[in-house]
Parts: structure tokens; sequence; C-alpha cells
């Protein structure tokens, strides 16, 4: 529980210092070992007893100190108008963030503290950088407690007040489950998250220790040339040497086994990580908004109050879409710092979709959505400046004497940019009605944006020398966490769309977003 340092400063929970203190000691696990084993490597125990341990204790009760420290110099004010958070042992440093800037406040729980009980708090402004704020660490009633505070005080006096222990059971009662992640979906959405990262990763590991075997690792010639397994043991003698024995074969053989171990890696680790973020994942209605908690290790809990959300994106994946699966994003104001994650539903169908949007006042586009496309000279354009860049190749491998290889450029870059423009003119579209703008583009890993007309900040046409030439316009638009850009639309279609949304805009009231909004958002 929090414990009070003076006037109307609070200080986090007493356990954050031992929560500290085991994680810096945790820091001196490896020097430990690497310094233990380097002394009894020389053989001379005394050393160990004479020199080492008591660095160990001096150096493990500076951390301790240090912790300490730390916790007892940290303190939080919760005024009228802002939070403030001092902290320093030897620098002081104060921070104040007003509650008007405060987007969201989400609940964190990594594994060590989840053991006492603990969580991070942490205020997301939307900024970005260093203006975000975070209190480590405070009891899960206090970090609610402070969350529901935050958010009447951010608000005004129209809001609830924070809730007290029947409150927030009341609350629990009443949440509505609108989407969870049973264990087989999550195992299910790992095998979607392949990782080429690790795989490169593991690739440099391979790489480095190489030096155990007695030829490269990634020589082929080495792999081929290996016709005397009985180093490996007499029992692999005869398999080796029909292995080396096959030449070619063996080669492709080696080939196909090696991306196949590293295609596991890959898949494994995304399982893996996926299991870790997504695990327990739940989202519900509250009367506060849409409520997130997920997470194995590390538990978090975000409240997306509807009101503040501006847009929606729904978007899959090249071969996820094959087997239905779609993903639901959140976008408003705290979105903008990229410290917050406002995935809705990061693994699910269309139907599932649909239950969340209708609950946020947005609404999925249907088969009356007056759908337009682009200026097809921009997307000519496009191709022609494509052709120019492959033909220049050409150009240079002409002069280079290369004439047979100068065709490939020409035919067929030139036949597949004409294929991608054509099908990227074909999927990307917008559509307007009353309240809301949607957008689609990608014909590999379609995606749609869904913007509320009214929450959108500004309204851009932006046109080159070359657009202006061909009389086709790009329209970008002011949304908090993203962009939102609508290319080479006619220059008719594109002041069509700006005075439509500039209408939308110009009948909101900003101050009011919170309290009042119209009717479908």
């Amino acid at each position: 529980m929090s414990e009070e340092a003076g006037n109307d400063a609070l200080r986090t929970d007493p356990r954050t210092f031992a929560v500290r203190a085991i994680a810096m000691l945790g820091q001196l696990v490896l020097p430990i070992i690497v310094g233990a084993f380097a002394i009894l490597d020389k053989g001379d125990l005394g050393d160990l007893l004479l020199y080492f341990v008591p660095l160990v204790l001096v150096a493990g009760g500076g951390n301790l100190l240090f912790a300490y420290l730390r916790w007892t110099r940290l303190t939080y004010t919760v005024g009228d108008t802002d939070i403030r958070v001092e902290s320093g042992v030897l620098s002081r440093a104060a921070r104040s963030v007003p509650y008007e800037r405060i987007q969201d406040v989400s609940l964190e729980q990594k594994p060590l503290p989840r053991l006492f009980g603990l969580v991070e708090v942490r205020f997301e402004t939307g900024a970005g950088g260093g203006d975000d704020l975070s209190l480590a660490y405070l009891r899960e009633s206090e970090g609610e407690r402070l969350r529901e505070l935050v958010r009447s005080r951010r608000e005004g006096p129209g809001a609830s007040a924070a809730p007290t222990g029947e409150d927030e059971l009341a609350q629990a009662n009443t949440a509505h489950l609108l989407y969870a992640m049973s264990p087989r979906r999550v195992v299910t959405f790992g095998l979607f998250e392949f990782s080429l990262v690790v795989v490169a990763v593991a690739a440099g590991v391979a790489q480095q220790f190489d030096f155990l075997l007695p030829f490269e690792i990634w020589d082929w010639r080495g792999w081929r040339d290996i016709s005397d397994w009985r180093a490996w043991g007499d029992q692999l003698s005869g398999p080796g040497a029909w292995l080396a024995g096959l030449g070619i074969h063996a080669q492709v053989l080696g080939a196909l086994i090696a991306a196949l171990a590293l295609l596991l890696i890959g898949v494994a680790s995304g399982v893996v990580r996926t299991v870790l973020r997504e695990w327990g994942f739940r989202l519900e209605r509250t009367d506060k908004g849409l409520r997130r908690r997920r997470g194995l290790l590390t538990r978090t809990d975000l409240v997306m109050p509807t009101h503040r959300i501006q847009a929606l994106r729904v978007r899959t994946g090249m071969v996820r879409r094959l087997f239905g699966f779609h993903a639901l994003k959140a976008v408003s104001l705290a979105s903008d710092s990229g410290s917050a994650n406002h995935d809705a539903v990061p693994f699910g169908r269309m139907n599932e979709i649909a239950r969340v949007v209708s609950e946020t006042g947005f609404a999925l586009p249907d088969e009356s959505s007056d759908w337009h496309r682009g200026a097809p000279a921009h997307r000519i354009d496009a191709f022609l400046l494509g052709l120019a860049a492959m033909l220049v190749l050409s150009g240079i491998a002409l002069a280079l004497g290369h004439w047979k290889l100068a065709i490939v450029p020409t035919i067929l870059g030139g036949g597949a940019i004409a294929f991608d423009q054509f099908l990227t003119w074909h999927w990307t579209r917008h559509a307007l009605d009353r309240d809301r703008l949607y957008t689609g583009r990608g014909w590999l890993a379609p995606s749609m944006t869904i913007a509320a007309r009214h929450k959108l900040q500004s309204v851009e046409l932006v046109q080159h020398p070359l657009a202006r030439l061909r009389g086709y316009a790009d329209v970008r638009f002011g949304l908090a966490g993203g962009n939102l850009r609508l290319r080479g639309l006619s220059v008719a279609e594109a002041e069509r769309v700006r005075a439509a949304v500039l209408d939308s805009m110009a009948a909101n009231d900003f101050s009011q977003i919170g309290e009042a909004t119209p009717t479908g958002c």
C-alpha cells in the first residue's frame, strides 16, 4: 500500500524495494559465475574466499542500498489538474503531466512484481519519447483506483468517481465479454508469426560456433567432400559414405534439411513469443470502454475508452487470409507515442471482429457502400516510371555486352510492374457514408481503415508537378497514431472528399469530444 511521504506526496508500495533489489541482484549472477570459474580454474580456493566473496557481498550490499534509496526518493502527487512524479538519488527530477494530456492508463505486471501482487501504472500521453509517465510499483487495487481517479479528473465532473471495492465488483459483474483467445487459438496464431529475425540470429550463432566442426558449415563443398564419416562413429560410415556419394542430390538434400531446420526455428520462436504475449487474452466491454487483458509472464491490463477511438484498422497477412483470420486495431491519441499497443482482436474471424466493431460505435462497410478508386493516370505514371528504371538497367547490361541479360529487366520487370500496378489500383479504394471514411489497400495483405469523419484533425490536398500536369492529387488526413492518405484521386474526387470531411469536422466541438459523440461513432 502507498505510504505518505509528506504533504500530499505518496510513495510507491514498500515491496517495490524488494522487487528492484532482486532484479539488481539478478544482474550480478553472470559476473559471479564467470569470476568464480576463472578463480577455480587456477585451483586457488583461498583467492575465492579472500577476494571474490567479499567483492560479491559488497556489490550486492551496494545494490540493495541503492534500491532502497531509489524507493525512498521516488514520490508522486495526484493533484487537481495534473499528476507529478519526483525521483532521483543524487540528481533530482520532477515531471508533471496534466490530466488533459493523458490518453490512456494501463496496468502492467511483469513476472517478478506479479509474485508480490504489484503492478506498474503507465500513463500514455500520445506525445512519444520521454513524455510518457509510469509508476512502479503499486498494489493492484491501488493501481485500479489511480486509473479511475485520473480518468475522472481528466474528463471533469461528469465522469464517475473512483470506484470503491463494491463498485469494482459490480463493474466486473456487468463486464460483457466480446472476444477471448483459447490456448488452441493462441498457439494457432503463433504458427503464423514466423520470424525471419530469429532465423537470422540462429544463422549468425551457427556461424560463430562453426569452429567446433572440422569444416566450414556454410561451405557446400565441404559437405559434398565428406566421404569418410568414420570420424563421427563407425556406425555412421555406411550411411555417410552413401550420402556423400550422391553428389548433387546430397547438396540439394542438405539444403532442404537446412531450410527446414531454419523454418522450424522461425515457427517455434513465433509460437513462443505469441504464447508469452497473448496468453489469456480477454477483451470486455465495460462502462469505461474496451478492457483488454493478456500475457503469460508479463500481464497487461489496458482500458481503451471508446469515445477516444478515432479509427479502426482491419488487416490480415498473405497466408493467414487464406484461413480466414484477420486482426483489428484501435487508433487513438495514445497510439501516436508508439508505446501503446491497441490490438483489440489480434487473430480472429470476421464475424468476431464485426461484434467488436459494433461495440465501438463504428461499422464495417456493407453492400450499399459506394466505393471509388483512384485516377488511372496515377497508376499509369507509376508504371511508366518503373519501366524507365528497368530500361536503364537494360541499357547498362547492353553497354557491358550482355544483350541476353538486357531482356530480363525490360520484359519480366516491366510485366511485373504492370501486374502490380493494376492490382494495386483495383484493390485501393475508398468510400464515404454519413459518419465514416473507409479506405482499403493491398492485394497480397489487404488492410482497411475505418475513420470517424468528425474526429479527423486536418485535411490536406497534395500535388507534385506530374500530378498537377496529369490531373490527380493525394488527400492527407490528420490522424493520431498513424497515417491516413488517399493516393492518386482525380482532382474532382479529392475535392469532394475534402469538402465532405471538412463539413463533419466543422460541425464537431473538439473540446466536448469526450462528452458527446455523433450517432454511429
